[in-house]
């Protein structure tokens, strides 16, 4: 019989011929595809064979003397940097293919060392087949086994068939096989079908896991790790929805004044411009506007006698240059001064001076910005976001000084506009211009999407909009 060894030796062999004779960017169409399947079915059996050698590595480290065990032998702690050393993955990986192979080999008997039956053999049976491979197996095993004693063995048998059956392709509907992500949804219909103790037990050791923790800040930000009640995730996933949703295109009002040499009305986009923020980006924007709002809304406790409040400190002199840093209280670390006038911008102001000695001089009073009742007028006029394209509503928007407020900018309903957190606080590298014409906001976009850069009067509200519509 042919050493394993010698056959590795050979498939690596046939592998190099493969790629050295054939460039994959020279196949047609058909032929790329068909290749990728075959490359795939290759793979689950390369890892069929990687979960039968980890397993056999820690049936031969279960030893209870420490000097016994093979990954001592090796100069390893444990299975798992074993076989980060030997095969060159991630820990993550490693740890994956270890609980892949506890699923689907069978434990050691005591006295003759033998294998017995695996938890899923029908699992184990998709595997030999090449049907699955370490996705497949965790995604059809995981579930059912956090479950534990709450599932008995019948049960779990019988799920572990029709798991198999689906991985196959050979299920009651005679779909064809699915793959790991859709079997993962298969196996999350058995696990709530079978478990008989339902979702309480579960639901138990994710309120004990939940929690939120703000890393040290470095130089690209501040990190967020944590773990998320499904209720929670959902209702953020709803918020996220709703302000990233691409429902609303551009609208364009009819400009009573336009001294640019620009494109009239019929010049204008007929569709939303590019959105080039990745999708992690726009749930950090979402999440920084859920808290904008919650803190507005007065319905939170109060710290120190005042509802939660984000104080951004800057020198009036380096504000006034444009140059420096502005500082966050909360974490003590230093922002631009454009995240500072944006927070100025949404919030109040108060002006403190000192003298050299740092002692305060004056305390000036708090300037609140824009008041309920403006709020409602800039609403009904501008009806969301100005940016074209923009979904968010006017109740989520916060209000822009297109003068700056630090600048001496006015707070009237002349001098703010509605944007979103994001168009608000990136207003400055995006492109977009705004200004106002006798109390009407003018925008121009940036010349990648408006060529002709003209200032057009946009609007969202539904009022001004058909106003528009019985003028034509």
């Amino acid at each position: 019989m042919k050493p394993l060894l010698e056959h590795l030796d050979d498939l690596a062999s046939l592998v190099d011929s493969a790629r050295a004779g054939s460039e994959v960017s020279t196949l047609p169409d058909a032929e790329l595809v068909e290749a990728l399947t075959a490359v795939g079915r290759l793979q689950r059996r390369v890892e069929a064979l990687l979960i039968d050698a980890v397993d056999e590595v820690a049936a031969r480290s279960a030893t209870p003397f420490v000097g016994d065990r093979l990954t001592s032998r090796f100069g390893c702690h444990d299975v798992n940097e074993l076989v980060q050393r030997t095969t060159l993955v991630a820990p993550q990986t490693a740890s994956r293919v270890t609980r892949a192979a506890r699923a689907v080999c069978g434990e050691r008997a005591l006295v003759s060392g033998e294998a017995l039956e695996p938890l899923f053999p029908a699992v184990r049976a998709a595997l030999d087949a090449g049907a699955v491979g370490v996705d497949g197996v965790l995604a059809a095993t995981t579930e059912i086994l956090t479950a534990g004693r709450r599932v008995g063995r019948d049960e779990r048998l019988f799920a572990d068939q029709a798991l198999a059956d689906v991985a196959l392709g050979c299920g009651p509907d005679a779909a064809p096989p699915v793959c790991a992500d859709l079997l993962r949804v298969q196996a999350h219909a058995w696990a709530t079908a079978i478990d008989q103790d339902g979702a309480e037990p579960k639901e138990a050791l994710q309120a004990h896991k939940r929690g939120v923790t703000l890393g040290t800040p470095g130089l690209h930000g501040v990190p967020v790790r944590g773990m998320l009640l499904p209720e929670v995730a959902a209702q953020f996933q709803q918020i996220c929805d709703a302000l990233l949703s691409p429902r609303a295109g551009v609208r364009f009002d009819t400009p009573e004044h336009d001294d640019d040499q620009g494109a009239s009305d019929s010049d204008a986009p007929t569709s939303g411009p590019a959105d080039t923020r990745t999708r992690a980006q726009k749930q950090h924007d979402a999440l920084a506007t859920a808290l904008g709002v919650a803190a507005a809304s007065r319905q939170l406790p109060t710290v120190g006698g005042a509802a939660p409040t984000l104080v951004v400190s800057v020198r009036e002199e380096d504000l006034s240059r444009d140059s420096g840093h502005a500082y966050v209280d909360a974490l003590g670390v230093p922002v631009s001064l454009g995240a500072a006038r944006h927070v100025a911008c949404r919030g109040v102001t108060q002006r403190i001076s000192l003298d050299d000695a740092g002692r305060i001089r004056r305390l000036g009073t708090e300037e609140r910005v824009f008041n309920k009742h403006q709020r409602r007028a800039i609403a009904l006029r501008d009806g969301g976001c100005l940016i074209p394209g923009c979904s968010v509503p006017a109740a989520w928007c916060e209000i822009h000084h297109v003068d700056e407020h630090a600048r001496g900018g006015a707070t009237h309903t002349d001098n703010g506009v509605l944007l979103c957190w994001f168009h608000h606080r990136f207003l400055d590298t995006h492109g977009w211009s705004i200004r106002m014409d006798q109390g009407v906001p003018l925008v121009k976009a940036p010349r990648w999407y408006d060529p002709g850069r003209g200032w057009r009067a946009v609007t969202r509200s539904p009022t001004r909009l058909r106003s528009r519509v019985l003028r034509t």
